[in-house]
């Protein structure tokens, strides 16, 4: 791909973490002020974890491993064990910008 959409609209937020957590992985909230390790939809990506609190990026753009591949454009797609996949019936609608089909990745706009 010739064009990179890193950087754009990044937003990060602190919650508290649950659970283990680690860089790059999809995220939920799941209670008031704290995230853990996503399952179903998921709210953003943990963008690393310090005494026990969790930058998590709510916005812009992420590029994520993926088990069933959603179409570009808007798509539902949930997460399970850390990785993305197409879901019309319990997934969250996000922007899917690119896929890349050699390393099993897409590139999310959150």
């Amino acid at each position: 791909m010739n064009v990179c959409f890193n950087g754009y609209d990044e937003k990060v937020a602190t919650f508290e973490a649950r659970g283990l957590l680690s860089k790059g992985q999809p995220v939920m909230i799941t209670s008031s002020g704290a995230v853990s390790a996503a399952s179903g939809s998921f709210c953003g990506v943990c963008t690393g974890v310090r005494n026990g609190y969790a930058g998590v990026q709510l916005s812009g753009y992420v590029r994520l491993p993926y088990l069933i591949a959603p179409d570009v454009g808007y798509s539902k797609i949930s997460v399970s064990g850390g990785k993305v996949s197409a879901d019309s019936e319990n997934g969250r609608e996000y922007l899917i910008a690119d896929i890349d089909t050699v390393n099993q990745t897409v590139g999310i706009i959150l």
